[in-house]
């Protein structure tokens, strides 16, 4: 009996009733569902991004890495990732896994407490956006020498004890960060910092490539991947807003500002140390834009999104180079950019943020206005889940290492992953 009971739940459950609350708003829902699509294509335009800078023989394989992300990570979230990220609150650290399970209540639930004015299962499909760009992040630094299989395996553990918990802690409203105060407007910590940190103790565990110098594939892949992901952080960020209403604008005009102004940023870095203004130089510059303002899109005026771009741009190309003189073989320089990028931008927010801008969720103003409370309390998240995300990152490597290896063989780096891991050539 009970074994029909749980085999009807997964194949006949419950069915929806029709949603009647007066509070669902047209318009709202009409801008969340467009930027629910918008941070979707964010993925296959990271795809492009970095299959642009690798070597020929792995830019199958460097794609699939973002695209597989889409399907894993969907069905996870409909069986217990949702739950795990914005269930009823255990402890203010995660979600409990029954709560939407099999996405039970949510066609049909009330919606969510801080997104009011649209439909709960809207609120979940954005929010899983967010959940498969994150691992895809972290590639670009394990990019031509992990094993597929493995990878799949990892982003799986990433998912379930870093990402949902920093989700959980940063963005319910019983969430440990949230009751601090910490402010994060679309991801900053949660996703590229967690991706960046991930990223770094991914590369410093895999070690060197056997081919660590080569030529990229195809800048033109770069540069349409990040026309992509430049297009569809519009939804990320004022998608954000969870309703179309003054603070989307907001978000909206802070991120083209502040990601047209590190584009321009690092080329003109660049021409500083000699070098000539580069396509990848200029897509790197807005990604890392785009990364920084991310946190403080809501938060912050035009002028200091100008800043935040600037600022993260300078410290990202020069950590770059720094990085590309150590030993540290992070393929596409995820820590420098992501990492790095979404540790200025939550640092910058404590600096800039101010109440006129977001009264309502503002915790304080920003150290710029003389008031270092908030700054202070970003400062304390960033170490924080710093340490966490870079050390939970390291153990679930060596956990996956245990179960699949992780690493490719030699011959097989050599061969290029296309081929070795999918039998497919470009």
């Amino acid at each position: 009996m009970l074994l029909a009971v749980v085999v009807g739940t997964f194949v006949f459950p419950a069915l929806p009733k029709p949603t009647t609350l007066s509070q669902i708003n047209a318009a709202d829902t009409a801008w969340m569902l467009t930027a629910t699509a918008l941070v979707l294509i964010m993925t296959p335009g990271l795809a492009f991004f970095y299959s642009g800078m690798v070597n020929r023989k792995n830019v199958i394989s460097t794609m699939l890495q973002s695209f597989i992300c889409m399907a894993l990570l969907t069905v996870v979230w409909v069986v217990v990732g949702f739950s795990l990220a914005f269930g009823d609150s255990v402890g203010g650290v995660i979600g409990n896994p029954a709560t939407f399970f099999m996405m039970r209540n949510v066609l049909d639930g009330a919606p969510w407490e801080l997104a009011p004015t649209i439909p709960l299962a809207l609120f979940a499909m954005f929010q899983l956006k967010f959940a498969i760009i994150t691992p895809a992040l972290i590639t670009g630094a394990f990019a031509e020498r992990i094993r597929f299989t493995s990878y799949t395996i990892f982003i799986l553990l990433f998912f379930v004890f870093i990402y949902a918990p920093l989700a959980h802690a940063t963005w319910h409203p019983q969430g440990i960060l949230f009751q601090l105060g910490v402010l994060d407007f679309a991801g900053g910590t949660v996703v590229h910092m967690s991706a960046g940190w991930a990223a770094l103790a991914s590369a410093i565990y895999l070690k060197r490539r056997h081919e660590p110098s080569h030529s990229p594939a195809m800048v033109t892949f770069v540069l349409l991947g990040t026309g992509l992901l430049w297009f569809g952080w519009f939804g990320f960020n004022a998608g954000s807003a969870l309703g179309a209403n003054a603070l989307a604008v907001t978000a909206l005009a802070t991120t083209m500002a502040g990601s047209a102004a590190a584009a321009l940023a690092w080329i003109f870095f660049d021409a500083v140390k000699g070098r000539k203004p580069s396509a990848m130089g200029t897509c790197i510059g807005a990604v890392v834009g785009l990364v920084a303002i991310t946190p403080a899109a809501g938060f912050v005026t035009m002028p200091h999104s100008v800043a935040i771009g600037v600022i993260a741009a300078i410290i990202s190309n020069q950590l770059v180079d720094w990085r590309s003189k150590t030993n540290i073989d992070d393929t596409l320089d995820v820590f420098p950019c992501h990492g790095v990028g979404g540790m200025v931008g939550m640092l910058l927010t404590g600096v800039f943020a101010h109440q006129n801008v977001n009264s309502a969720n503002t915790t304080g103003n920003g150290l710029f206005y003389g008031e270092t409370k908030l700054f202070l309390i970003q400062l304390g998240a960033m170490v924080g889940v710093s340490a966490f995300a870079f050390a939970g990152s390291f153990v679930l490597l060596k956990v996956t290492d245990v179960i699949s290896r992780l690493r490719v063989s030699e011959e097989e780096e050599r061969m290029g992953l296309d081929l070795s891991q999918h039998g497919e050539k470009h």
